[in-house]
């Protein structure tokens, strides 16, 4: 009997799934760092699992997958997706980034694994929007087709930051002296919360103490620091405004959904923000987003399960 497994790779782990029952069971997390390759790992999890061989895999992984070759952004693994193929013995494979494995998850989603917040419901079948600030800002679209869901590929985390009130002045004004161009990744992930935070201190004449994400986002939590407090406060906003944004490029009445380390370490916090005030705030087109909704993904196996998603939809299309 052959089995079919997924993956969901980062810079620091791999974590693998068998499918049973079109579902992922028997997880397993291993470090990258302890295998010379990302073959050896899957071999070691088809070892402790499973007597039989695999058939077919889907691998969702950090780094771009445009050809043959994939070579990891944050870690030294390369390989070719032909001969992990062959290495494997697989009648299937499948690499794709990890966003897209993301998007993928989205439409399986139920109301406990995810938040809304605000107001909006989502229509069947209409168009998704994903983005997650973290080490960078990843972004995708999703939309049906008559052969299910496309992901839509693009470098959204690289548009123009675009400023909305006076705070986001400073800001803007702090990131072009700094880069010579004001990005939305410079503001929303791990870094952008330090960038907010730096220029606002400049600004009102703060002496910048705090020098990484975890202490902008906990000095801003517990109050311990006003500038890290209005910097938090702020990235929430800004996200607000990117989301708005996002839901207007594509009509998005499927939703909008966040996932990406830093919005879920700022937790309740977070639900209480003006992001929605914010999303909403789109002069006489308000209207037009009030009602999309918007959703916090809480579910932490998302990236198996769109791999999932993605490995049935494609294997469906190639039989």
């Amino acid at each position: 009997m052959s089995h079919r497994f997924v993956a969901d790779v980062g810079g620091t782990n791999i974590r693998l799934a068998l499918i049973e029952n079109g579902k992922v069971a028997k997880i397993e997390k291993y470090l990258c760092a302890d295998f010379d390759s990302i073959g050896e790992a899957i071999l070691q999890f088809q070892e402790n699992t499973t007597s039989d061989h695999f058939s077919a895999g889907c691998i969702a992984i950090a780094c771009p997958v445009s050809n043959d070759l994939v070579k990891m952004t944050n870690h030294s693994w390369a390989f070719s997706q032909t001969k992990l193929k062959a290495q494997l013995a697989l009648d299937n494979l499948y690499v794709i980034n990890d966003f897209t494995a993301v998007a993928h998850s989205l439409p399986t989603l139920i109301h406990n694994q995810v938040i809304q917040l605000g107001q909006g419901s989502a229509k069947e079948h209409g168009n998704i929007a994903v983005f997650g600030p973290g080490t960078g800002l990843g972004v995708e679209h999703l939309t049906w087709t008559s052969s299910g869901w496309k992901t839509l590929d693009g470098e959204g985390g690289h548009v123009d930051f675009a400023p909305t009130d006076e705070i986001d002045i400073v800001i803007w004004q702090y990131l072009q002296k700094k880069y010579g161009r004001a990005s939305a990744e410079e503001v929303l992930s791990g870094r952008g919360i330090v960038n907010i935070y730096s220029a606002l201190c400049l600004h009102y004449g703060h002496e910048i103490r705090l020098k990484n994400p975890s202490s902008v986002t906990a000095s801003g939590l517990d109050n311990s620091d006003v500038m890290a407090a209005l910097a938090i406060k702020q990235f929430c906003r800004i996200m607000g405004s990117f989301a708005g944004n996002l839901a207007l490029n594509l009509c998005t009445t499927g939703g909008i959904f966040i996932g990406g380390g830093v919005t879920g370490h700022l937790g309740d916090y977070f639900l209480q923000s003006d992001f929605r005030a914010r999303f909403e705030a789109k002069g006489e087109f308000a209207y037009y987003v009030k009602n999309v909704p918007t959703y916090l993904i809480r579910e932490p196996d998302h990236g198996l399960l769109g791999a999932l998603a993605y490995l049935i939809q494609h294997t469906v299309e190639n039989e």
